[in-house]
């Protein structure tokens, strides 16, 4: 079985797509979108999205399709379009989940290995500085049963990461302990408050990935 990746980002910048404009306009959630990622020959692109009929919109949108409760709007991208589902288009991951809620863009795209998933993410950092990693799931193979999850650490600051680091080297997480906070501190050159206030801090974005 391929060493497949199913990843999960978020991107908190509304002007970054127009659909997330609109859903925060609207104070709507959008999750049903399809999109067409423009070839290097053509001139435009075109996306779709589905919301409950009731829903109004304060600008013009073409409807392509109306059934039930439910409507579908098209809207046409120019060539030169930079927003992220064409970024991930363009390495060959189609979009599998696409949520727009209160001018937030949470997307899951599969890559074909971890090489393939660090590209995809260093270009998605140089276009969308803002871009946070939520979720990193491996493909259970048969030498690893069970799905991992990768933490994105660069979320931790530079201190942060040299508390946690330190506390898991000096076995602060061992029980019994090998070394307390005020040990760790001293080595640190903060107060044990500080020392304490940075590693929760690091704890909490660690945990965040991995629940």
């Amino acid at each position: 079985m391929p060493p497949g990746i199913r990843a999960t980002v978020e991107f908190p910048t509304p002007s970054l797509c127009p659909i997330v404009e609109l859903s925060e306009a609207a104070e709507t959630t959008i999750d049903s979108v399809s999109t067409s990622v423009c070839p290097s020959q053509c001139g435009e692109s075109v996306t779709e999205f589905s919301i409950d009929s009731d829903v109004e919109f304060d600008t013009d949108l073409t409807l392509a399709f109306s059934y039930g409760s439910t409507d579908w709007y098209r809207l046409t991208h120019d060539e030169g379009v930079d927003c992220p589902c064409e970024c991930l288009g363009k390495f060959g991951c189609p979009i599998n989940r696409y949520v727009a809620r209160d001018g937030v863009l949470k997307l899951g795209f599969h890559a074909t290995d971890y090489n393939q998933l660090q590209d995809v993410i260093a270009k998605l950092r140089d276009r969308f500085p803002d871009v946070d990693i939520k979720r990193f799931v491996r493909t259970a193979t048969e030498d690893n049963s069970r799905d991992s999850t990768f933490v994105d650490c660069s979320k931790l600051t530079s201190r942060q990461l040299e508390v946690l680091t330190t506390a898991y080297e000096r076995g602060y997480f061992d029980r019994p302990r090998r070394a307390n906070a005020t040990e760790i501190a001293t080595e640190l050159d903060i107060t044990p408050s500080t020392f304490r206030e940075h590693l929760t801090a690091a704890e909490s974005k660690i945990l965040e990935d991995v629940l």
